[in-house]
């Protein structure tokens, strides 16, 4: 098999950018090349070029998903930013005690772990009441790892240990050293996958949306057109929670900063 030539790079460059709006740069070759070898090897490729004139064909549609599943970086764990789960909390317990219905949306959920933390706190907030939990994501791969709601143990470092113990399931014997979230939870959690580059199904309105640690990889006009579509799903006065090394400055502007990485529409 021929080493990724720096021609060839530029073509999946422009086809993951085409696909799902990402900017790869230059120091991501290696990670292209890793990612993709075993693909040329199970279809009898020789080359990265003959991988690719198969992806352009149009007549492998199940190989171009698989090769966006491939080439999106998916990284989550349990209840990354304690921050932004600390204001789930808060309007959770308000909804709670106004008797209001509360949807979030985890919007770029990659293997269902931020969908589950939150509707672990929505859960213990308000019970029985009305909550809806909708986790999506490009790929469909991690989205079917999410619905299962099976996880190596070393991931639940962060969950409390009330709620470890309330919504997950220790596994046993050929299980031993993962947990399962709770069927009873996995029941209040929609995965559905959606390409934030395109025109977005009818989702909303949510009072909370999490985009976090996803418009990085984003030129500046994607990352203006995915927060565009992104907020149109946010009702007025809704919270949208970002990354902490990202910012919606210059981006939009019907929205307010409330906290760091943390946003209400206006």
């Amino acid at each position: 098999m021929h080493a990724l030539s720096d021609q060839e790079f530029s073509r999946f460059q422009r086809f993951i950018f085409e696909q799902a709006g990402i900017t790869m740069s230059l120091g991501k070759k290696a990670l292209v090349s890793g990612r993709l070898a075993k693909r040329l090897q199970a279809r009898q490729l020789d080359s990265f070029g003959a991988y690719f004139e198969l992806l352009a064909s149009g007549e492998a549609d199940d190989e171009v998903q698989t090769a966006v599943d491939l080439l999106t970086t998916n990284e989550t764990y349990f209840f990354r930013e304690p921050k932004h789960f600390e204001l789930l909390r808060q309007m959770a317990s308000r909804a709670a005690a106004e008797g209001r219905a509360l949807r979030v949306w985890s919007a770029a959920s990659s293997s269902g772990e931020e969908a589950y933390s939150i509707a672990m706190v929505l859960a213990d907030c308000m019970g029985s009441r009305a909550w809806e939990v909708m986790g999506s994501d490009i790929s469909s791969r991690v989205l079917q790892r999410a619905r299962t709601g099976h996880y190596p143990m070393e991931r639940a470092r962060h969950i409390p240990p009330a709620y470890l113990k309330r919504f997950c399931l220790r596994g046993v014997g050929p299980q031993d050293g993962t947990l399962l979230v709770t069927r009873e939870l996995r029941s209040r959690v929609q995965f559905l996958q959606v390409n934030l580059n395109q025109a977005l199904p009818q989702l909303g309105p949510f009072d909370l949306v999490f985009l976090r640690n996803v418009m990085i990889y984003f030129n500046g006009t994607t990352k203006r057109e995915v927060a565009t579509r992104v907020l149109s799903a946010l009702r007025p006065g809704g919270h949208l929670c970002i990354g902490h090394s990202e910012s919606l400055s210059g981006v939009v502007d019907n929205v307010q900063q409330v906290a760091p990485s943390i946003y209400r529409k206006l």
